[in-house]
């Protein structure tokens, strides 16, 4: 049976085949409107619905065929296109909270722009926040940026998964635009070592922290050169 398009299989019971779908919500932000649509499409076909850690909605239990009628009802893409690309960047109330020391909430938003679907040698996570409580888990993220009073720290690596690792620190003191590209500069260097399959932490342990540093700020120079020239 081929796989349904953006849908999850859940545990197949007495041979009844049910799926979740997890739309993209970025930053975790949910209009009135939309949460009006979750519960209409929830009690349209029947399913149910679950606040994920990810910061998003999962609505559970639906039919093969009720899943792009789903998506078509709610109005809204999914979070993850491909197991090989970025997931959703994952961001703290930023501003808004009273320990934020920078304005993470508007990078964030910025980077998921830029990366959402963005494809990649393996599923990759981004993390950002305001300040150093590291809300939404952001040392086991892949990429995360954190802040402190002096500006943002950039860090890779984490994992969370079966193989927990904590991220490294690449660079710290940094503005938001500085910070934007340099996420993009472990990315670019990411895509461009890693063959398919590899975790960002396993890419550093294999070629090595100092290295894997080194190569990551030759880019963000360039990319820092490229950008004044703008």
């Amino acid at each position: 049976m081929p796989q349904v398009a953006y849908g999850n299989l859940q545990k197949i019971k007495n041979g009844k085949r049910l799926y979740s779908i997890t739309p993209r919500i970025p930053g975790g932000f949910v209009s009135a409107k939309n949460l009006e649509k979750f519960a209409e499409v929830a009690r349209k076909y029947k399913c149910s619905i679950k606040l994920t850690s990810g910061q998003r909605i999962m609505l559970i239990g639906l039919k093969e065929d009720d899943v792009a009628k789903a998506y078509e009802d709610l109005g809204l893409e999914p979070a993850v296109k491909s197991q090989y690309s970025v997931k959703n960047v994952e961001i703290c109330p930023g501003e808004i909270c009273k320990r934020s020391r920078q304005n993470s909430l508007a990078l964030g938003l910025r980077l998921e722009r830029r990366f959402y679907g963005a494809p990649a040698p393996n599923r990759t996570k981004i993390g950002v926040v305001g300040c150093l409580n590291a809300c939404t888990s952001v040392h086991a993220k892949d990429i995360g940026v954190l802040a402190n009073e002096e500006g943002f720290i950039v860090i890779a690596g984490g994992s969370a998964g079966y193989h927990p690792r904590l991220s490294d620190r690449i660079a710290e003191n940094l503005t938001a635009d500085e910070a934007y590209m340099m996420v993009e500069a472990v990315y670019d260097y990411y895509c461009e070592i890693a063959p398919m399959g590899e975790k960002l932490g396993n890419t550093i342990d294999r070629i090595g922290l100092d290295k894997f540093i080194e190569d990551v700020k030759q880019i963000y120079e360039k990319k820092k050169i490229g950008g004044q020239n703008e």
